[in-house]
């Protein structure tokens, strides 16, 4: 039997931060991975996690009193609070961000103007909460790290190449307004990249996801962790009460592996199966995620098999995620794209069958499906189309398409984007009421003009305020796409402790084992107060439970 102090079931970014930390204990740590590729839906995310108080925010001259962290979850979770997993994030957070950024390969960058989104409640913030990585080219972070490294998520990048929220996402945004700067910086961006392809066959400049699992890969490596991949857990081994190793199914055959002090589940959640999405969604077979195949459930089947408990009494079961559907005709498959930050853009509003607004665009991603399920009748199908006209399309996304240079035609050949050269016409072609839309627009663009949105709010936080401002919808053609609910992930997960133990039926640590990312009930009990909160919370749970680990006798 091959023995080790620490075995962790996944390799998203709660995964490898609990093993890097166990690592750089001193323990001698075995990632065990399922797929093919590391990172799982972290490699397909924007990287950004939210970890208030942390050392970049100081550097820059912001130190903010914990006591608004706490004051602002109170307000935005209400019932959900959970104060002694709150502050055990809020008080190891700070903590994760220094270990990683000094003692590892991990690097990160500050979220200075990245706002929480609920910007009316007390303790809210106006920037320098959140932490991104740090872009870097894959080159240098080594061979090994390429083999190991998922992709790019085809449909948020440009042409298989990501692109950074902040000054890179605005740059390109700006050169399709003709700016020089803008201009020079995507010309570079772009042809560096299609040169990769050519040499490579892969984007070589990692931001976001890719970027935060190339370096946390890198950062394991350096301190000793063994990674295998295509190698699925298949039970966990028990000695009396206590967890001591799993049994896994590796490419050299069955293996069962000793864990001496903890086994730590990450495999990210169920968002892939349906057979739980049905009992705990709403509507749950009408939903398409953004997690890889593999984020099944497999964590919560192996907690559950040692008596775990699955929580599903949080606010929310999901991380939601307004998405678009993508035919792509390359190997005829469907692609998902998150409606992130197009929806909050000048000359754009989402609406439903009846034409009729339901929410305020400029809100969470998160908040917006939750409207459109809440606003849909049962015996529809849960969608709605987001409208925009002629010179929204070419300045910004919308969704999939891009605006110029990059021609509209492929997306309007395939049926993803609709046109029409009237919004009557537009509404005939996406099944939407006429009248109901007709009506809608006019309404608010009487009071875009005035910069105000009486119905929703729009634009009245800085949250709102940084998507973009208020503005009409009058040049012609129009154009809409199609909506439907997604997700991140999932916030129901197993039940654990401030010290990310699994509990048991009776609220008991089960020994040996530990839950984090996904696997883990979200701190926020199924609320989204902030971009970040998956991840943040995934990283510095993974922290806390490689402390507790190296920690017990």
């Amino acid at each position: 039997m091959t023995r080790y102090d620490v075995v962790v079931v996944g390799s998203g970014a709660g995964g490898l931060a609990a093993a890097v930390a166990a690592a750089h204990g001193g323990r001698r740590v075995l990632v065990l991975e399922r797929d093919t590729v590391c990172g799982g839906a972290t490699a397909w995310s924007g990287g950004w996690m939210w970890a208030p108080g942390n050392p970049l925010a100081r550097a820059d001259g912001v130190d903010e009193d914990p006591a608004e962290f706490r004051s602002y979850l109170h307000a935005a979770l209400g019932k959900d609070y959970d104060a002694e997993r709150v502050d055990a994030f809020l008080d190891a957070a700070p903590e994760m961000v220094r270990f990683f950024h000094t003692e590892t390969a991990l690097r990160f960058v500050p979220g200075a103007r990245i706002c929480d989104v609920y910007g009316d409640l007390p303790g809210a913030g106006t920037g320098h909460r959140s932490v991104a990585p740090q872009p870097v080219d894959l080159r240098e972070l080594g061979p090994e790290v390429a083999r190991l490294l998922r992709r790019q998520l085809y449909e948020t990048s440009f042409l298989g190449m990501g692109i950074m929220a902040g000054d890179d996402l605005g740059l390109f945004l700006s050169a399709s307004r003709g700016d020089p700067r803008g201009l020079l910086h995507a010309t570079r961006r772009v042809g560096r990249h299609l040169l990769d392809l050519v040499r490579f066959r892969r984007g070589m400049q990692l931001v976001n996801g890719t970027a935060l699992v190339g370096r946390l890969l890198r950062a394991a490596l350096d301190a000793g962790v063994e990674i295998q991949t295509s190698s699925p857990v298949l039970e966990l081994v028990r000695e009396g009460d206590r967890v001591t190793g799993v049994v896994a199914s590796t490419p050299d055959g069955p293996r069962t592996i000793a864990a001496g002090r903890a086994v730590v589940l990450a495999t990210g959640g169920f968002p892939q199966d349906v057979r739980r999405r049905r009992a705990v969604f709403p509507r749950g077979e009408e939903h398409h995620t953004l997690a890889p195949p593999t984020a099944d459930g497999a964590g919560i089947t192996l907690g559950e098999s040692v008596g775990g408990r699955l929580r599903t009494d949080l606010a929310s079961p999901a991380a939601w995620c307004p998405v678009s559907l993508v035919p792509f005709r390359v190997g005829r498959r469907t692609g998902v794209f998150p409606h992130i930050m197009d929806r909050a853009k000048p000359g754009s509003i989402g609406v439903l069958r009846t034409g009729r607004r339901f929410v305020n665009e400029a809100n969470g991603y998160h908040d917006y499906v939750t409207a459109m399920l809440a606003a849909t009748p049962a015996d529809e199908p849960v969608q709605s189309w987001q409208i925009a006209d002629a010179r929204f399309v070419r300045r910004y996304p919308l969704g999939m398409a891009k605006p110029l240079p990059v021609p509209l035609t492929p997306y309007l050949r395939s049926g993803y984007l609709t046109r029409g050269r009237t919004l009557e016409e537009l509404a005939r072609r996406c099944g939407i009421d006429e009248a109901g839309l007709v009506s809608t627009v006019a309404e608010f663009n009487r009071a875009a003009r005035r910069g105000e949105d009486p119905e929703f709010g729009r634009g009245s936080t800085p949250f709102n305020r940084y998507g973009g401002a208020l503005a009409p919808l009058e040049k012609g053609p129009f154009y809409a796409v199609r909506v439907v609910p997604g997700s991140f992930g999932t916030f129901a997960g197993l039940a654990t402790d401030a010290r990310a133990r699994v509990l048991d039926a009776a609220d008991a640590p089960i020994p040996g084992l530990y839950a984090v990312g996904c696997d883990q009930a979200s701190v926020m009990g199924g609320h989204y107060p902030a971009g970040g909160i998956n991840i943040g919370p995934a990283m510095t749970f993974g922290f806390v439970a490689a402390h507790d680990i190296g920690g017990r006798s």
